[in-house]
């Protein structure tokens, strides 16, 4: 049976106190709305509608994969079963419609499966959960067999009925062959003066439909935002599940609490990650890998061994095995490193090749560079790449040393074994094995007087 998904992304979301429409907030690095669309995608569905209302034309640029979206504007903010109507319109009438919010990031796919499964086999299938405080939330109401007979909002709740833990989270699966009719059915009387999806669960009882009731695994998965501090919360839920899965894979992580993932991490065995690092974009690291505190690893591949010291950011980088990086360093994109490479503290290479076993200790700016293996970067040195107007390349061969303090001025080529004295200013090319020294001459002034001991 086929599945469609419906999103509810229209609301403003006020208490967000943003420009921004509050499903374009981020989690994890990634808007909320983006992470339904990514559970919903594991129901297979035919068709998925995305209701939008509040910054529509932002919400539809910022929705990372939108080959299967239907965009669906609700104009007016009329109560959820409204926004599903205008979804319902859209689909065939056939098969199981799946209900989302695009507030509610972290909803397990496992759950969304089984309450598609549920729908299909006839029920009017909704996910719950039980709170130790429901506050506001809708209440599931019981028989005395245990079947659901209704959902009531708080605001229609009596006294009795907020008592109860089990609250409904808005996620429902429905047979389309009684979504129309139930839609239509639907009426503004109740305290909020808005059609209300949960109204379907008493219709769906009154004319013989069973009610599935599939109880979340945990009530984070159903937790919506509605505030910053809500996502703030909900952040830390999702880092714990992304250290989780690191740590479960062979990684040890210093404190779970204080790593924070921004994209995808692929990690082999016995990776060390130390407290603060931020792993952004697409991020593979080797067996062994060690990762010092405070380090950002951005769209990089880190081969065995590597070592990234404190402070220490990487940037869309490719560094071989036992390279060994920081602390203090900044690696830039188009940055390829052999095995064994060095790249000190403060040095920054940018669209810079280091062969095997070159190193560049501290304090160097290596951009647009070519240089080969066993090649010794001094302290101080600075490729001159920019000339105003365009860049230029750096040319080093293998076995090379440029001494402290030396500036190489793009375009230029540096032979093997060349040698590049300490100071020295390069602007032409140094066949291998010769020594260049481009510096000025010293001259001591015999009987010169320092300004503090001049007569006024």
């Amino acid at each position: 049976m086929s599945t469609d998904v419906i999103i509810l992304a229209a609301g403003k979301g006020t208490r967000m106190r943003s420009k921004r429409a509050k499903v374009l907030h981020e989690l994890g690095g990634k808007a909320m709305l983006n992470h339904v669309l990514e559970a919903a995608q594991h129901v297979q569905p035919r068709h998925c509608v995305v209701i939008v209302g509040h910054q529509q034309a932002e919400v539809q640029g910022a929705l990372s994969d939108q080959s299967r979206v239907k965009w669906v504007t609700q104009a007016e903010q009329l109560g959820t079963g409204h926004a599903v109507k205008l979804g319902q319109a859209e689909l065939p009438q056939d098969g199981v419609t799946l209900v989302l919010y695009g507030d509610v990031p972290l909803v397990n796919p496992k759950t969304l499966v089984t309450c598609v499964s549920a729908a299909e086999a006839g029920h009017l299938a909704l996910v719950t959960a039980h709170l130790e405080d429901p506050a506001e939330l809708g209440r599931i109401i019981r028989d005395g067999s245990g079947a659901v007979t209704q959902i009531v909002e708080h605001r229609d709740a009596t006294e009795q009925q907020k008592e109860i833990q089990e609250i409904n989270s808005g996620i429902m699966a429905i047979p389309q062959s009684r979504a129309g009719t139930w839609l239509q059915a639907l009426t503004t009387d109740n305290q909020q003066g808005e059609y209300l999806l949960t109204d379907l669960i008493a219709m769906a009882v009154a004319e013989g439909t069973s009610v599935r009731a599939i109880s979340a695994d945990s009530v984070d998965e159903v937790a919506g935002v509605n505030d910053r501090s809500q996502l703030a919360a909900l952040e830390r839920v999702f880092q714990r599940q992304q250290a989780e899965q690191l740590m479960q894979a062979g990684v040890t992580i210093a404190d779970p609490s204080r790593l924070d993932i921004r994209g995808k991490v692929d990690a082999s065995e016995d990776v060390f990650i130390d407290v603060g690092v931020i792993f952004e974009g697409d991020v593979t690291l080797g067996a062994g890998v060690q990762i010092g505190s405070y380090a950002t690893i951005k769209d990089s591949v880190l081969a065995d061994g590597v070592v990234v010291h404190s402070h220490t950011v990487v940037d869309g980088a490719i560094v071989g095995a036992g390279a060994n990086l920081g602390p203090f360093a900044r690696i830039r994109p188009g940055s390829e490193f052999a095995d064994g490479v060095k790249v000190g503290n403060f040095v920054e290479t940018k669209k810079a090749r280091l062969g095997s076993n070159s190193k560049a200790s501290h304090l160097a700016y290596l951009g647009d560079a070519e240089i080969g293996a066993e090649t010794n970067i001094g302290a101080g040195t600075v490729t001159c790449n920019y000339d105003g107007i365009n860049k230029h390349r750096t040319t080093i061969g293998d076995a090379a040393f440029v001494g402290t303090n030396s500036t190489l001025v793009a375009p230029l080529e540096i032979g093997d074994g060349a040698f590049v004295a300490a100071g020295s200013t390069v602007t032409t090319a140094i066949p291998n094995e010769q020594l260049a020294v481009g510096r000025a001459r010293q001259r001591n002034i015999i009987g010169w007087t320092p300004p503090t001991k001049r007569n006024s």
